[in-house]
């Protein structure tokens, strides 16, 4: 199942681009994101968080309009966002989007980063979409699949030390098992040469960014 989390930060204006939601999709709100969907037409399955972006009359809107409330108090150990990805993780989310994660506040950007590759959240593929962009995480020994066009920009961010055993297929400029190294930019801005590229490793963590010259995911 996918999940569709929207976040309390920037997202483009409605028409601006699609936020594209199956019909099967699950759609949560970490609290303030919940304007966000009220802006793109959408009624969010969940509302999770401490609630302080909303007012007690929005929140019984949402609650009214068929939104599960999930509320936590404001002195918490994790934020809002965090909470949600932990609701469509219980819920069987294996794959998680979330709009509005990063530009409006760098230490939530990054703590929103880092979240991507959280221990708790492992099992599930969280991708961070800001417009074209997506960022998404990999772990040691797994395989990313991205899928676009010819000519996306494609970089590879190593984190919590050397990315060791990077593999791709499908991008121009080829990685067989080789090692980016933690706070160098060798693998920063390559290019998709097909319409889908394979990227796997075998130690560390890396941040994977796709740029779309098409439509988002």
């Amino acid at each position: 199942m996918r999940a569709i989390i929207f976040a309390n930060g920037q997202l483009p204006e409605p028409g601006a681009g699609p936020v594209i939601v199956a019909s099967g999709d699950l759609v949560i709100a970490a609290d303030g994101g919940s304007h966000a969907c009220r802006a793109w037409g959408l009624v969010p399955h969940a509302v999770v968080g401490d609630l302080d972006s909303l007012s007690t009359a929005e929140v019984a809107a949402l609650a009214a309009a068929g939104a599960e409330i999930v509320s936590y108090p404001a002195r918490k150990d994790f934020t809002d966002l965090d909470l949600a990805l932990q609701y469509a993780r219980d819920r069987g989310a294996d794959e998680i989007l979330v709009h509005g994660a990063l530009g409006a506040r760098w230490d939530q950007t990054l703590a929103n980063m880092l979240l991507a590759v959280a221990p708790h959240l492992a099992g599930t593929r969280i991708g961070l979409v800001d417009g074209p962009q997506t960022l998404w995480p990999l772990r040691a020994g797994e395989t990313l699949t991205l899928r676009g066009q010819p000519g996306d920009t494609v970089s590879l961010l190593p984190l919590a030390g050397d990315a060791v055993g990077v593999t791709t297929d499908g991008l121009d400029y080829p990685l067989r098992g080789e090692t980016l190294a933690f706070g160098t930019t060798r693998g920063v801005s390559n290019v998709l040469v097909a319409e889908e590229a394979t990227i796997s490793l075998d130690q560390g963590a890396l941040i994977c960014v796709h740029i779309r010259q098409g439509a988002l995911p």
